[in-house]
């Protein structure tokens, strides 16, 4: 387990579908020793609905969804810090996470190519996200700008590669904060 005390409150591993940020969300809250959420678990019975039946959700879909994201955060003991996988697609959406999670959060945007995306998504089994979502998940994106506490990061490389580089990263932002 690595040391948790130089690590952000709260940190979200976002991106589009098929970034992996469940996978590396969970591989780094193993490495922390703290909890991890999933998103996806929030979603209302609605939205996996028309996901699933491949429509794109718009904001009055997301909101309600975001807000739990946040309160997630808010809920979890303030004195561990925790992992949170969320698209997270919007400047606003991220806004709306930190505002309603009351403490500070820390992005890590996972960030790949297309052809990656795709082969991935395309690989998925039992996933209620239809690979058919990838480019309207792209067409919202808003990457982090260099005021937002982000770090953008390759899904390239192996999944424990990806932890190391988020683990540096976080470290380093930390001492720098």
């Amino acid at each position: 387990m690595t040391e948790i005390s130089a690590f952000p409150p709260a940190v979200v591993t976002m991106g589009v579908c098929g970034s992996g940020k469940t996978t590396v969300g969970e591989r780094l809250a193993e490495r922390l020793g703290v909890v991890f959420r999933d998103a996806d678990e929030f979603h209302p019975p609605a939205n996996v609905e028309k996901m699933s039946a491949g429509v794109p959700l718009g904001d009055d879909d997301r909101l309600p969804w975001l807000d739990a994201v946040g309160a997630a955060i808010r809920d979890t003991d303030p004195a561990r810090p925790v992992v949170v996988s969320c698209s997270a697609l919007k400047r606003s959406y991220r806004e709306r996470i930190k505002a309603i999670a009351g403490r500070p959060v820390d992005f890590v945007f996972l960030t790949g190519s297309r052809d990656t995306l795709r082969r991935r998504m395309d690989g998925r089994k039992g996933h209620f996200m239809p690979a058919s979502l990838l480019d309207s998940q792209l067409a919202t994106l808003e990457p982090p700008g260099p005021d937002e506490r982000a770090t953008a990061v390759s899904i390239e490389p192996p999944v424990d590669e990806i932890v190391e580089t988020v683990l540096r990263s976080l470290a380093g932002a930390a001492v720098r904060a």
